[in-house]
């Protein structure tokens, strides 16, 4: 065979090799390429998406949701109070009761994160007609006689101007008095050394007997397990966390009706007492700047019109029973707020207002640069995996040549092979068949 034809053959069976193999091969690698960069495309712009109509609604509907998970938990604890009026007024009986009722918590103990199942109550206190305390549990004990209180003085409570004994005697049967958070207040110093408010909700109802008013039953609310529910929220994320980072500006928090935060990832802007019983003073436009510069920053959501006009209007929005979705401006920064009124009234817990509120906030700036973070990262990933694509090409289709090289040749040796002899006129036996 001539050279010229032994290249010919070779071209044609490479040609077919190429057809069959390379061409299919380089056209998939294309579109797994172009697949690769649809896809980076697709999480890119889901990464820089910005607070639309829709991410709002979404955590609107979420804030509804707690705010409705909030209303029932207070109506739970207000059966607690009823169910106690019909125990035997007996210590014994008293701690076991409230031993039983325990909710689980996430708790951080030397830099570990635990779930305990927590007392749903700091105390119960039976009081008898003249204020006088008779029957005590507290923290799990019973209270010995000589430490019992008279708690028809403010001043003799625990925190020194409580009142919740002369509201609940005014109440008539089945009437449940709930107090505001109170508790010591918490500032920022010693919030960033590691210490966190700690506080109770009073559900106090009247008692009567035969003779008519007999007494107050109490129930101290350990205020944790409502901080709980929006300290674990992040709202842009269906994932729990332990407590939410009040840098990011992404998190979830409850105001009273008086417009006080009850609950917050910074516990200084949680309205608390100072040590003789008084209320800290709340931020105004008069005190900021004194208060901000001494960490102690109890925020009043209704006196904070001074830093955009809209933080006023979502509280008293929201005071009058209403949910909704604004933006305003804090620090420099645009906030958006999903709020939702917590419907639950009983005595001191008035219509429209009922409890207060549920706040989810978004500091829109840092979610969109935390979005862009993303982007970047994903679009790095992208370049990353075409160029990895495009380089597996390239060695495939040169290795696929070199295949297609040493098969063509070996095709043209078979072709170029000398018959043996016989083969060309193969003689056949006839006598086999017969």
């Amino acid at each position: 065979m001539t050279a010229s034809k032994q290249d010919k053959q070779l071209f044609t069976v490479g040609r077919i090799f190429f057809l069959l193999i390379v061409i299919p091969l380089a056209l998939v690698s294309v579109l797994i390429a172009n697949s690769i960069i649809k896809v980076g495309d697709v999480a890119e712009q889901s990464a820089v998406v910005v607070m639309d109509q829709k991410s709002q609604g979404s955590i609107k509907v979420r804030a509804t949701a707690l705010a409705d998970e909030v209303a029932n938990f207070l109506t739970e604890r207000q059966e607690d109070l009823l169910v106690a009026t019909i125990l035997p007024t007996d210590g014994k009986v008293y701690k076991d009761f409230l031993d039983r009722k325990k909710r689980p918590l996430w708790v951080k103990t030397d830099n570990r994160l635990l779930r305990i199942a927590a007392p749903l109550y700091k105390e119960l206190a039976l009081i008898n007609p003249a204020g006088k305390e008779v029957i005590k549990i507290a923290n799990g004990r019973i209270v010995p006689a000589n430490e019992l209180r008279n708690v028809s003085e403010p001043a003799s409570t625990k925190y020194l101007t409580e009142d919740y004994f002369a509201k609940a005697k005014g109440l008539r049967r089945g009437e449940i008095y709930v107090s505001p958070l109170t508790g010591w207040y918490v500032d920022r110093k010693s919030f960033e050394k590691g210490k966190r408010f700690e506080g109770i909700y009073r559900l106090a109802t009247p008692i009567f007997n035969e003779a008519g008013f007999a007494g107050v039953l109490v129930l101290a609310l350990d205020a944790r397990h409502l901080m709980h529910m929006t300290d674990r929220v992040v709202p842009t994320q269906s994932e729990y966390v332990f407590e939410a980072d009040y840098a990011t500006g992404n998190y979830a928090y409850m105001v009273d009706n008086r417009g006080f935060v009850v609950s917050h990832p910074a516990d200084y802007h949680i309205i608390g007492l100072d040590k003789s019983g008084d209320l800290v003073a709340p931020l105004t436009q008069e005190n900021a700047a004194e208060k901000t510069k001494a960490g102690r920053e109890v925020l009043n959501l209704r006196l904070l019109g001074f830093i955009d006009p809209e933080l006023q209007k979502i509280a008293f929005e929201a005071a009058a029973g209403k949910s909704g979705i604004r933006n305003y401006k804090f620090a420099g920064h645009n906030k958006f707020v999903a709020y939702a009124p917590i419907k639950f009234y009983s005595a001191g817990y008035s219509a429209p207002e009922g409890f207060g509120w549920i706040g989810m906030g978004v500091d829109v700036d840092k979610f969109n640069a935390m979005g862009e973070i993303a982007a970047k990262q994903i679009r790095s990933e992208t370049k990353s995996w075409v160029t990895t694509v495009i380089l597996i090409i390239v060695v495939a289709v040169l290795l696929l040549f070199g295949i297609a090289a040493l098969l063509a040749r070996g095709m043209v040796r078979s072709v170029e092979a000398p018959v043996p002899e016989g083969v060309e006129n193969p003689i056949l036996d006839d006598e086999d068949d017969d």
